[in-house]
Order: C-alpha cells, then sequence, then structure tokens
C-alpha cells in the first residue's frame, strides 16, 4: 500500500484517504507519497483510453485504500458533462505547437480538473475515516483555485468552504465568479494584501494548535483544496498521461517517443504533476516552467537560491503572481534525498530571512527541469502573434507558455514536439487578450469585451460567462490580512 508522510517529518504515515481528509501536515508540511508508482500502461494503449479509464488507472496507483467501485464513482461524478467538451480536455495544435484546453470545466480554468474530483475524494475519504465533523475547506486563491473550490464543494453535505483572495491581485472576471458564488456552505472573503500573504495566513491557521483544540470542540476539521493537498495534485497527473495518448493519437508522436511539457506556473503544482507523470515512467523528455514577472521559479532553478525577498508584480496574468511557490516543497523533498530535516531547514530559512540555498547535488536532481519568464509585453505580443498567425485565441497565462516554448526551442534548438498546458479560457480575462488583438475595445464594458471576444474568436460563450452576465453578489466581506482569523472564527461561530 503505498503510504503518505510530512516533508518535513517521517515518522508519523498516513494511507491516502487519511492524507487528503487532513489536506496539510499539522507541522506546516506537505503530504508526500513512500514512493511514485509505475505506469504500467502500454504506451500505444494510451491513445484509445477515455479521460476517465485513464484518470482511474492514475489514481488508483496513488489512492490504492479506495476500492475499485469508490474511486470509480469518484471519478465518473467528477468528469461528466459539467465539462463542455465530451474529450474533457481536447488537444489543439497552434502555431507550430500542441495546447492541452484544461479550461472545459464550469469555471473555465485548469482547476476544474481536480476540483470537479477533490469534493468526492474527501466527503469517501471522510466516510472511510469514520470522521463525523464537519469539514472546512480553509483555501487562499490566487484567481483560479477559489472559484472551483467553490463550485466544486458548494451544497456538498458535512462540508463548508471559505476562500481568501487578495482584492486588486485578481481579474474583474475572477472577482466576479468569487462573490456571486452560490451554496449556504461558501464564504468568500477579500483581504487587503497579496497572494502570498492570504496563502501564509492560511497555512498559519492550520498549524494553529489552539485554533485546531478549539474547531475539534466545536465539531469542525480544517482540510485544504488548494494544491498543497495530495487530493488535487493527483489528479493533475492524469492530464498528462492523457495528453501523451493524444500527441500519439494524433500522429504528433510515436508510442514510446518523448514530449517536451511547457507549463504556467506560480505555486509549482501544475508542473509538479508533470514531473510525477515522468516519475511514473511517461516519456517526458523535458519540463519547462514559464514564470511572469514575479519570476521567483526561474531564478531557482537558474541559480539554486530561492529568494522572496523582491518586489511583488501585478501582471496580467494574476494566478501566476505568487512569490512563495508552497508545492516546490515536494520537489525540494526528492532533490534532497528525501531528507525531511534538509527540507525542515530551507522551510525555516525561507519563513526567518526569505531565502534559501539548496546544493549543486540538489541542483543535479533538478535537470530535467528549464526555466524562463515572460514579460508583459511580450505576453500580448505572443497572443496578437497566435491570433493573427492561426486564428486561436489564448488567455495571459497560456501566452506566458506559448512565448517560453518558443525562446526554448530558439535557445536550444531542441524540436521535440510541444505540448502547452493552457490553463484558462481567454474569456476569463477578456481585457488583456483584447489589449493584444483589438485595442479598441479596452476602455468597453465587460459585457462590450465579451461580445467582441465572441466575434473574433468565434467560440460561444462558455456557461460559465453566459451565468456571470447576470449574477448578484453575494459576498462582499474585505479585511485586512491579519484579521483572516478572526474571519474564520466568525463565520464558523468560535467567537
Amino acid at each position: 500500500m503505498t503510504t503518505y508522510h510530512s516533508t518535513r517529518n517521517a515518522e508519523k504515515t498516513l494511507t491516502a484517504s487519511q492524507a487528503i481528509l487532513q489536506g496539510i501536515a499539522p507541522d506546516g508540511g506537505l503530504y508526500v507519497p513512500d514512493h511514485i508508482p509505475a505506469l504500467d500502461i502500454a504506451l500505444d494503449r494510451l491513445a484509445d483510453m477515455t479521460y476517465q479509464e485513464l484518470a482511474y488507472e492514475v489514481m488508483q496507483k496513488f489512492f490504492d485504500d479506495f476500492t475499485e467501485e469508490e474511486l470509480k464513482h469518484c471519478v465518473n461524478a467528477a468528469y461528466d458533462d459539467k465539462f463542455d467538451d465530451a474529450s474533457i480536455v481536447p488537444l489543439v495544435k497552434a502555431g507550430g505547437n500542441h495546447y492541452l484546453e484544461l479550461f472545459h470545466g464550469p469555471t473555465i480554468a485548469f482547476k476544474d480538473m481536480a476540483l470537479s474530483i477533490l469534493p468526492y475524494l474527501m466527503t469517501t475519504s471522510a466516510k472511510k475515516n469514520g470522521s463525523t465533523k464537519e469539514i472546512v475547506i480553509l483555501t487562499a486563491t490566487s484567481g483560479d483555485t477559489g472559484k472551483a473550490a467553490l463550485d466544486g464543494f458548494a451544497d456538498v453535505p458535512n462540508t463548508r468552504i471559505i476562500v481568501f483572495y487578495p482584492k486588486n491581485g485578481v481579474s474583474a472576471i475572477q472577482e466576479k465568479q468569487m462573490v456571486t458564488q452560490k451554496g449556504a456552505n461558501t464564504s468568500v472573503v477579500a483581504i487587503d494584501g497579496n497572494f502570498d500573504d492570504a496563502q501564509t495566513n492560511v497555512k498559519n491557521m492550520f498549524g494553529n494548535a489552539d485554533l485546531a483544540a478549539r474547531l475539534d470542540e466545536a465539531g469542525f476539521q480544517f482540510s485544504s483544496a488548494n494544491s498543497i493537498n495530495i487530493g488535487r495534485l493527483i489528479p493533475q497527473v492524469v492530464y498528462y498521461v492523457y495528453a501523451y495518448g493524444q500527441m500519439v493519437k494524433q500522429g504528433a508522436i510515436a508510442a514510446g517517443e518523448p514530449m517536451n511539457v511547457v507549463v504556467p506556473t506560480g505555486n509549482f503544482g501544475n508542473i509538479l504533476a508533470a514531473y510525477f507523470a515522468k516519475q511514473m515512467g511517461l516519456p517526458i523528455q523535458k519540463l519547462i516552467i514559464a514564470s511572469n514577472e514575479n519570476k521567483v521559479l526561474v531564478d531557482f532553478f537558474e541559480t539554486g537560491a530561492y529568494d522572496r525577498n523582491r518586489d511583488f508584480i501585478l501582471t496580467t496574468s494574476p494566478s501566476m503572481d505568487i512569490l512563495v511557490s508552497s508545492n516546490l516543497e515536494r520537489l525540494l523533498y526528492l532533490m534532497a534525498d528525501e531528507s525531511t530535516e534538509a527540507v525542515q531547514a530551507f522551510m525555516n530559512d525561507l519563513k526567518e530571512i526569505g531565502r534559501y540555498e539548496v546544493t549543486e547535488a540538489m541542483r543535479e536532481k533538478a535537470k530535467d527541469f528549464y526555466a524562463d519568464y515572460a514579460k508583459e509585453e511580450e505576453v500580448t505580443a505572443q497572443i496578437a502573434a497566435l491570433y493573427h498567425a492561426d486564428g486561436y485565441v489564448i488567455d495571459p497565462h497560456t501566452a506566458v507558455a506559448a512565448h517560453v516554448a518558443n525562446t526554448y526551442v530558439a535557445e536550444t534548438d531542441d524540436h521535440t514536439p510541444i505540448v502547452i498546458a493552457s490553463t484558462a479560457s481567454p474569456y476569463k480575462f477578456p481585457q488583456a487578450v483584447l489589449d493584444a488583438i483589438d485595442p479598441e475595445f479596452a476602455d468597453a464594458s465587460m459585457e462590450e469585451m465579451l461580445d467582441r471576444l465572441k466575434e473574433l474568436s468565434g467560440v460561444a460563450f462558455p456557461p460559465a460567462i453566459e451565468e456571470l452576465l447576470h449574477a448578484e453578489v453575494r459576498h462582499n466581506t474585505v479585511v485586512a490580512a491579519d484579521d483572516m482569523q478572526k474571519s474564520v472564527e466568525t463565520i464558523l461561530g468560535l467567537n
């Protein structure tokens, strides 16, 4: 059986369902499996498998305390007609690369891929472990996780969800998606601060023993919908395996040949999932990290020093406006030969002085990664170039990845076929997209921008946008970052 333990202490082991239920370890570490299982499916079979079939095959290797019936129920309930494409994840060729469209779910961003299944994994885990407490999902978002988690957990019995987001750090569409969220068990709170402030305070609440005791007494238990939860991370592995099968099916590669993967990332979870897929045996040659001007990850992979002591820049790709990449901790653990002591020391340094530096031997373990970033003007140029060349419209996060993909090929002359993780619908960022392809609409209303984008792209409004245009605001609380715990206590009636 696959067991899980904290990146900061290997003494206490948990089953998969226990790790999913807890979300984050009491010591602040992230749960990691005791081994990464092999992908024992013949590569030429991947092309003929449905997304649901692959999801079961990949996840059951990590979540092996779930019965076949339990896990298949979770998979089939998650990946159904709430996705507007029967394939769940279309693979589209444009501009010489292949775009893995991860935004066909209910909130039109890649987070739907994991957050559609997490509520089912969570409630199944609670039953398996005899938990009678009400699960409180506590989550910080830089834009997309919040809405996808709210949508997934809305009115799920025996759960509540509280989402914090930076008031001026998400797009207008992202904010409206969250503040109009329905559901008797949902709470959305804006903070005066940035995403890192929100994430740090959420982590502090998870590690607060006094708060945990009060929650326990009141019949609550915290868990997380962020990719710090292993139940969020593992479902993301699936779509890289699926992408490989689709590349074979479309004739872009033959079974057994490599592909490169380019992922726009801030919190590191999405590309870590690709790394897990590679470790399982999927022929991914290079894992290409694409950052925006908050390029803390690029600097880390280039120098070995992680340093969050820098200006926080608001960009047109807000879901990547992050200086503390939580999921990097799981890679650090693997880079450090699974030394929990080394990880604890790095995390202490990050907390106390805002930086840490890894050894040359550790850097050698990360040679499968390449990292680069796109400036704001390069993002705009990339959206325009792809639209004018192919009529294909991408959002700013995907444009960051496309720019870095092209830079990588130019620098390395590596022409291995590339899959770009397309993480959000352009409808989620209409202003940034129109600034690139039709600047006359820069000062238009949201409705006018959306209508113009529909004309230019030839793509109908996703249901999420149609609903959003007429939705009423239900959440309007704004608090100081330091008052986040007080707001949680108020929402849960603990004070």
